[in-house]
């Protein structure tokens, strides 16, 4: 048992490994994909395609169609997609990739508080080192005494609540049922899916501008930062605590900086890259931590 739960922990690290990059670039390809599409339109053919295709890769496998816990699915499609990628969708509109990453990556830090108040998680003493250590790295990049407070900033902090608060639900929702993380997977993304195809019809002004750089844009959400990456991200939270989950992700808003840095021309500067540095450090040493956990505690 011990050795399947190291193994547990370790492709649940594999899995972060994933995430960073597959996360991290997407910062880019949806600011190049709103340059063609309204925020909500685009938010919701990314998770209704997201779904459908995971719907059918659930028939395909013969995985149980019936929603299990739906009440608490729903909250959590509500949080996870609806708000989550509502909110920054429509925060990336006016907001730069890389700095509406990073605030939309404070996540974290609301889920340390959140799991402590509802999952009763604690943090022994090298985790509280890693939290310190992304958190004075988080400061640097973000660098709050340079904003200017536009509308869009406090979107992509709304988005981070959001996210953080379905993480919880997820912990919550995985230690009262027995459910297949596939078929939660489809199910949440479809049920967020909903509010996010009324507000888009809401706000219609137009179809989207379906060029090669549009669809492409889509393909890549559709595919790979929401089927795939939801699944293995529910993976994670299933295997690490949910405060471990959130720190260990803070690699992604790196890789977004750096993309939108190369990419877009949003250069960050010496005191950011000093920053992403320290939370590249914090990843690290609280991946190495989690992976070295010899007890059950964190199998929850």
């Amino acid at each position: 048992m011990a050795e399947a739960a190291q193994r547990s922990r370790r492709l649940a690290a594999l899995a972060l490994v994933a995430l960073a990059p597959i996360w991290g670039y997407n910062w880019v390809v949806m600011k190049v994909g709103l340059e063609y599409s309204q925020p909500f339109t685009f938010a919701a053919l990314r998770t209704v395609l997201g779904a459908a295709g995971l719907f059918v890769v659930l028939a395909i496998l013969r995985r149980p169609l019936r929603p299990r816990a739906p009440a608490l699915t729903a909250l959590l499609g509500l949080l996870q997609t609806t708000g989550f990628v509502g909110l920054t969708m429509w925060a990336l509109e006016s907001g730069g990739a890389g700095k509406t990453s990073v605030l939309t990556y404070t996540m974290p830090f609301w889920l340390l508080l959140m799991a402590w108040l509802v999952l009763g998680e604690r943090l022994g003493r090298s985790q509280w080192a890693a939290v310190a250590m992304a958190f004075s790295g988080l400061m640097l990049v973000l660098g709050p005494w340079r904003l200017d407070g536009g509308f869009s900033d406090f979107l992509a902090v709304g988005a981070a609540l959001s996210w953080a608060a379905s993480a919880v639900v997820a912990k919550v929702l995985r230690k009262r049922h027995r459910v297949d993380l596939l078929s939660l997977t489809a199910w949440q993304m479809l049920l967020g899916s909903v509010p996010l195809v009324l507000v888009a019809l809401l706000t219609w002004s137009g179809p989207p501008v379906w060029s090669g750089a549009f669809v492409g844009a889509l393909a890549y959400n559709v595919v790979l930062a929401n089927a795939l990456a939801w699944l293995l991200w529910l993976f994670v939270l299933h295997t690490f605590r949910a405060g471990t989950a959130g720190l260990a992700s803070l690699a992604i808003p790196v890789i977004g900086v750096t993309s939108a840095w190369i990419q877009l021309g949003e250069r960050p500067d010496a005191v950011e890259a000093f920053g992403m540095a320290a939370i590249v450090g914090a990843l690290i040493l609280m991946t190495w931590v989690e992976i070295r956990r010899g007890d059950r505690g964190s199998l929850r």
